[in-house]
């Protein structure tokens, strides 16, 4: 049953990598033709039908809150970005029915020739309206969506076509320069990388007894964890803070943070940092869970391969 409180939206999620003048059109014709009281942009972690990605979750999200944030009516959510891997659009339909009637979703008519293969399109089809969004190239063939609204829109170019091109006319000045620095070839740190970042800025500032785990493939919310000791609650909060202004200068962000005198929690998405004093280390024994957990990997691990 549908909460008639609640606000209608309309769902626009892709990579934006990067974001330009198209996706703008797309946002205000949007805005402005349907029935919706907000608009939820929601940028991917990794999109599910890509490999990869030029520019970092964080870059990409804090583009769209640059170009978007402005506009009346629309929201930059990072929830699929929070959620540290690819998350399938059902999934994050379903989440933000939770706080608002999803109506609409925004797709472009080069989603359509692969729209069936989309994880529970079944279900989406019966309970959201397609907006397809017109491209050259690619006809709007509509048979197979229960309802659909078709906005015809001049995207002068893609996000492809950027980056393979350095075609920067199409990206708004706002956000140029960072594109610009990008395409010529700034690399962006594996997460390998990124932990040995985390670590060398924890152990620059004093923190002790710094430990990581990978968990890559238990079933966790993120895919390593760190944790440090701190020396007091003074120094915890002051090795936060260092932390943020590291990671920002190597373009990784804290994308939510539990902060205390005695514990502090940073969500990197796919990396969580514990920085704590030495005494809730102990009584929390937190590395003994994730032993376990890095044990019980090992151990399905071995039970895949194992012919027996």
């Amino acid at each position: 049953m549908v909460n008639q409180s609640q606000s209608t939206v309309a769902f626009y999620g892709g990579s934006f990598d990067p974001p330009h003048l198209g996706h703008q059109k797309i946002v205000q014709s949007v805005i402005e033709k349907l029935d919706i009281d907000k608009l939820l942009v929601v940028p991917a972690y990794v999109n599910p039908f890509k490999d990869s990605t030029l520019s970092s979750a964080t870059t990409r999200l804090k583009w769209c809150h640059q170009l978007f944030d402005t506009i009346d009516n629309v929201i930059v959510k990072d929830y699929e970005i929070q959620q540290g891997k690819s998350t399938v659009t059902s999934q994050s339909v379903k989440h933000f029915n939770q706080y608002y009637t999803v109506k609409y979703l925004v797709i472009g008519s080069d989603n359509l020739k692969g729209l069936t293969q989309w994880h529970n399109f079944s279900w989406l089809n019966d309970n959201i309206i397609w907006v397809v969004i017109t491209r050259d190239g690619y006809p709007v063939e509509t048979q197979m969506l229960r309802a659909w609204e078709i906005l015809e829109v001049d995207v002068p170019a893609s996000s492809s076509q950027i980056r393979d091109n350095n075609i920067l006319f199409y990206v708004d000045k706002k956000i140029k320069k960072s594109v610009q620095n990008v395409l010529k070839g700034q690399t962006f740190m594996t997460i390998e990388e990124r932990v040995k970042n985390i670590v060398t800025i924890l152990d620059d500032k004093k923190a002790d007894e710094i430990e990581v785990f990978n968990l890559e493939d238990a079933d966790y919310i993120a895919k390593r964890v760190v944790i440090a000791n701190s020396l007091n609650g003074k120094h915890t909060l002051a090795l936060f803070d260092h932390l943020k202004i590291a990671l920002k200068a190597k373009d990784d962000a804290v994308l939510a943070s539990d902060v205390s005198d005695d514990w502090v929690v940073a969500d990197l998405g796919d990396i969580l940092i514990h920085v704590m004093v030495p005494e809730y280390r102990q009584r929390y024994s937190l590395e003994q869970f994730l032993s376990e957990l890095v044990e019980n990997q090992k151990k399905n691990k071995d039970k895949d391969i194992d012919p027996a």
